[in-house]
């Protein structure tokens, strides 16, 4: 049964190019701005999708490459789909798979046909096309599914330029071959970190009838200010009646700057990573709660947090229950860092509403200290270099 897939912008920001919305999917409603806990193998590591439900998750992503190569998409097909696969009653997002072949796989060979590639897990060799990518999403039966692209050096040009082009060619075919119409297929902005390259991505993929737009191949270790000059420049290039995605994002002070220039959707496994290695959010920053000026310390992670977590434990017990390897301590983490995610988004959602997202932007960004900022330092510089090399070549 064929069933709508609609986007609605209900307000914009006055203040900053922040947009509100209503993402309409055959399992529900999405309000945007909205952050997507990451379920690789279809499962958000640690919980169950109740307790997502509870903490307000809408949107789950999956893996298409991991899900492909365990257990199969036709698998999971025969079981009713990757919906009642893992029990979750909410909309679903799969990548293409595009990102994992690169950072993951044994590349054998990259051309226009596809992708030639070794499994990470058994040595298998397989290859992957656009149509191939396109046709084990509609197996899956996610709501939102995604072209396959190829993603490149952010920082080498003929690399870029390569890829950009050959994920233009690689979108029109998995348009082509894309048959369900309870699926939103959606095109994935490529060029790099080169200005010029990202506004003909958006010009030519923006002239193609996707439900709407990724920005991919941002957010893999290059410095914090190209990666927003790229999204300055790509997002405005982007049909504004049709979502946009920022993908592999979701630090909380990504999310708000982001927000703020005109992105939608977001996803990362970076809270759930976090959680599992003892590094939790607060409004201030990050907590290391294997640290041990927690061992005796009896407030929980963040004073005014409602999460489970917060109203039952303290930063004492969850460091003893890291330190004795106990898997509870990773699955209360796991509950706080996404339920503050959850919480940002929705401050963040009302703020637009109230035309005040430069405000609310100023005063988070003014308390929240990001733990990375020599890290961020380090890879401008090591960017900054590169490029002169380059430049001299």
């Amino acid at each position: 049964m064929s069933v709508q897939f609609t986007f609605e912008l209900e307000h914009r920001d006055r203040s900053t190019a922040g947009r509100l919305g209503r993402l309409c999917t055959p399992h529900g409603v999405i309000e945007t701005p909205v952050f997507s806990p990451v379920g690789t193998q279809a499962t958000v590591k640690t919980l169950t999708p109740r307790e997502l439900t509870e903490l307000g998750a809408t949107l789950i992503l999956a893996n298409t490459y991991h899900l492909y190569l365990r257990p199969g998409p036709e698998l999971i097909a025969r079981l009713g789909g990757l919906h009642r696969f893992m029990a979750w009653e909410g909309p679903i997002l799969t990548d293409s798979g595009g990102f994992q072949v690169f950072s993951l796989a044994n590349l054998r060979r990259v051309d226009d046909k596809g992708v030639l590639f070794r499994s990470h897990i058994d040595g298998s060799e397989h290859l992957l096309t656009p149509e191939k990518a396109t046709a084990i999403q509609e197996l899956l039966g996610a709501d939102i599914i995604m072209a396959f692209d190829e993603c490149a050096s952010p920082m080498d040009r003929p690399q870029a330029e390569e890829a950009m082009h050959r994920t233009h060619r690689w979108a029109e075919r998995c348009l082509a071959t894309h048959q369900r119409r309870d699926q939103a297929l959606f095109g994935i902005v490529q060029g790099g970190a080169f200005a010029d390259l990202r506004e003909e991505s958006a010009r030519v993929l923006s002239s193609m009838p996707f439900a709407g737009y990724g920005i991919g191949g941002l957010a893999v270790g290059e410095p914090k200010d190209v990666t927003w000059a790229m999204v300055d420049v790509t997002a405005p290039r982007l049909p504004e009646e049709k979502p946009r995605y920022l993908m592999g994002v979701g630090s909380p002070e990504d999310l708000v700057e982001a927000v703020s220039r005109g992105i939608d959707m977001f996803d990362s496994v970076l809270p759930t990573r976090l959680a599992r290695n003892g590094a939790v959010f607060t409004r201030e920053g990050r907590l290391n709660l294997r640290n041990a000026q927690f061992a005796e310390d009896p407030r929980p992670i963040e004073e005014h947090c409602c999460c489970y977590t917060c109203q039952h434990f303290s930063r004492a017990y969850l460091r003893h229950l890291l330190a004795a390897g106990e898997i509870t301590g990773l699955v209360l983490n796991t509950i706080h860092n996404l339920a503050f995610l959850m919480d940002l988004m929705a401050d963040i959602r009302t703020a637009i509403r109230e035309d005040r997202l430069a405000a609310f932007k100023a005063e988070f960004l003014g308390r929240y200290v990001p733990v990375d900022e020599a890290s961020r330092l380090r890879s401008r510089e090591l960017y900054g270099r590169r490029r002169r090399r380059e430049e001299d070549a």
